[in-house]
């Protein structure tokens, strides 16, 4: 077999996995081991998050195919100067900020794309690129509520308004960045030095498609931070995306711009956690995490979040352990945990299956083995570092 049959078959067997999963969850709503008020419950919390995502990946595709992404990341080449350790500062910010401003999931869906086709617009791989946005995708996650789904879920305990959130948790948000950026420019540093050709610019056949894409881009964007359901916002922009392809490109229309397997994955992976931590996992991870708010009881909370975020996936791991982080420092050690550390396995967030969505769609191939060791690596770092920040600060 060649090693493109190989990777091949290799896909395929992992296209069964999610169909595989929903039989599982589907059977254990409907023999009632998920009983029915804990599946309600669920669907109200994930519900929204999933149309969340079917909707930005529709936006996404359908601005991609407009031209937006194409001109932004030109428009990025060009300020680098054609310098490419001016170029990955640039980088760096924008999705840092996208990050921050408008969450994790809006940067694997909208930034990747700009990134690889920056990437090869002049001339370079775009692995390390790709791999700055999704770990910034996740490290990022910690600045604002908006930053990530698990962030307005806690946000209560740490006060009533944004602002509480912030002054708990701004200081390990800003270390994690910090340590997430200096390893990846100490992994890309030979070639981060060279510099690059500016080309002409790409032709845009359709001038009028792309004006309406950039201008729904530009007012989601803040639309997504003004406090409406985020949902709402992106399923507003798809729709109106939707409606000028229906006249202009009618092509590009159809089902696949939906991301039906990473869809079904998530929320199949949503009911069997729920499932079990509705059979007594909570008491088990209340015994596994202690109560404490000392240095030693925050890391094994930090850690279990980390291990649950990389087994099932951080949004059922917050909500399986949200019961045992009472207060506003354990809350924060629970986050550091579920938002830093989903960087080892492939499903440890919806950010990281949207990522490489995004990249199969573009045709850039990652090492998934290359990948968990040096997540883990950063893990390794990062976890304990912004515990013992949050704890001291």
């Amino acid at each position: 077999m060649s090693q493109a049959e190989a990777i091949e078959s290799r896909r395929n067997r992992m296209r069964i996995v999610p169909w595989a999963l929903l039989g599982v969850a589907g059977v254990v709503v409907a023999t009632g081991v998920l009983p029915v008020d804990k599946a309600a419950e669920l669907a109200s919390t994930t519900g929204p998050v999933l149309i969340f995502v079917v909707a930005m990946t529709v936006v996404a595709e359908l601005a991609s195919t407009a031209g937006v992404f194409t001109v932004i990341a030109e428009q990025l080449a060009a300020w680098g100067r054609g310098r490419v350790m001016l170029l990955w500062i640039f980088v760096l910010i924008m999705v840092t900020l996208i990050t921050a401003f408008m969450s994790l999931d809006t940067t694997a869906v909208l930034v990747t794309p700009i990134i690889v086709l920056l990437a090869r617009h002049i001339g370079l791989s775009p692995l390390p690129f790709a791999l700055a946005t999704v770990w910034l995708a996740n490290t990022a996650s910690l600045f604002l509520p908006v930053s990530n789904l698990t962030n307005l879920l806690a946000a209560d305990t740490f006060g009533s308004t944004p602002f509480a959130f912030v002054r708990a948790l701004w200081v390990p948000a800003l270390i994690s960045v910090l340590i997430t950026i200096g390893m990846l420019t100490v992994l890309h540093r030979g070639s981060l030095s060279g510099r690059y050709e500016l080309v002409e610019r790409t032709r845009i056949p359709d001038r009028p498609l792309l004006a309406v894409g950039i201008i729904v881009i530009a007012l989601m964007l803040p639309l997504l931070v003004s406090g409406l359901p985020v949902s709402i916002v992106a399923c507003g922009a798809a729709l109106i995306l939707v409606a000028a392809f229906a006249v202009r490109n009618r092509n590009a229309l159809g089902f696949g711009l939906v991301p039906w397997r990473t869809i079904v994955f998530a929320g199949s992976l949503f009911v069997l956690v729920e499932t079990v931590e509705a059979h007594g996992l909570t008491s088990a991870l209340a015994t596994a995490s202690g109560s404490g708010e000392d240095v030693w009881s925050l890391l094994r909370l930090a850690a279990l979040g980390a291990l649950g975020a990389n087994a099932v996936n951080n949004l059922p791991a917050f909500l399986a352990m949200s019961t045992v982080a009472e207060t506003p420092m354990r809350m924060g050690a629970l986050l550091v945990g579920v938002n830093l550390a989903p960087l080892v396995s492939p499903w440890a967030s919806l950010a990281t299956l949207l990522w490489h969505q995004r990249l199969e769609r573009l045709g850039v191939e990652i090492s998934w083995l290359r990948f968990a060791v040096l997540g883990l690596v950063l893990v390794v770092l990062i976890v304990p570092t912004t515990v013992l920040a949050l704890r001291l600060s």
